[in-house]
């Protein structure tokens, strides 16, 4: 169940009463279950009130509408992403952990915040092309995440071209995030997000990418061709 704390939330009715916050926690918790298997639209006020034992009067006296219980669902979404980079940060396994074991922690970590909210997340992405600001919090979350993951990479990575290892870290999570929202929206296959080989498959991918900064060339530098040399006419 969640803390009233945490249940404190733009468009939703406070309560000081335990049994309404437990109300309040079940039907979050209900919809963000049904939403694995049903789109936003296809989300019934009244189905979910039934899932709980509330009425749909009950309802709507803790969210203004329905668009304001789905913002409330991206919240606490957002607020256990906050949570799991918090913890990634103390996380004494990373600090002595290779460039292998770090790429597979790391996404594995990504891939189990995904999972936990799957539904959610899929529906904030079917929605982005009418409401582009309900997925632009789970961008912010994503930039946080590179950002604290570089640090920590960057150390395993050795010393020198940091500017260019820095890039390739960004890529590589580019790769990795890019693969797990198409896995999200499409679920095009072999694989999807709550298969273990992709866990395994998308950790590998992370590594060569950076193992391939390690050993690529200090000076890159785009080169032209030399051009021939003109002869003197006499």
């Amino acid at each position: 169940m969640q803390p009233s704390a945490e249940l404190d939330l733009p468009g939703v009715t406070p309560s000081r009463q335990k049994r309404s916050r437990e109300t309040t926690a079940a039907l979050l918790q209900a919809g963000a279950e049904m939403l694995r298997t049903h789109s936003l639209a296809e989300l019934s006020i009244e189905a979910l009130c039934r899932q709980v034992g509330a009425t749909v009067g009950a309802f709507y006296s803790r969210f203004e509408s329905k668009d304001a219980y789905f913002n409330a669902l991206m919240a606490l979404t957002a607020r256990d992403g906050e949570s799991r980079l918090s913890r990634m940060k103390e996380d004494k396994r990373l600090a002595d952990a290779d460039l292998a074991d770090l790429s597979r922690l790391l996404v594995r970590g990504t891939i189990g915040w995904i999972r936990k909210h799957e539904g959610v997340l899929r529906a904030a992405l079917q929605h982005d092309d009418t409401r582009p600001d309900r997925w632009s919090t789970f961008k912010g979350l994503a930039r946080a995440n590179v950002a604290d993951a570089t640090p920590i990479l960057l150390g395993a990575m050795g010393r020198g071209n940091k500017a260019a290892k820095t890039r390739a870290i960004a890529f590589g999570f580019q790769v990795v995030l890019g693969t797990l929202v198409n896995a999200i929206l499409n679920d095009p296959g072999p694989l999807s997000i709550h298969d273990r080989e992709m866990e395994q498959r998308l950790g590998s991918c992370l590594l060569l990418l950076l193992q391939a900064e390690m050993t690529a060339p200090t000076d890159r530098s785009p080169r032209g061709r030399k051009k021939p040399a003109r002869r003197s006419q006499r």
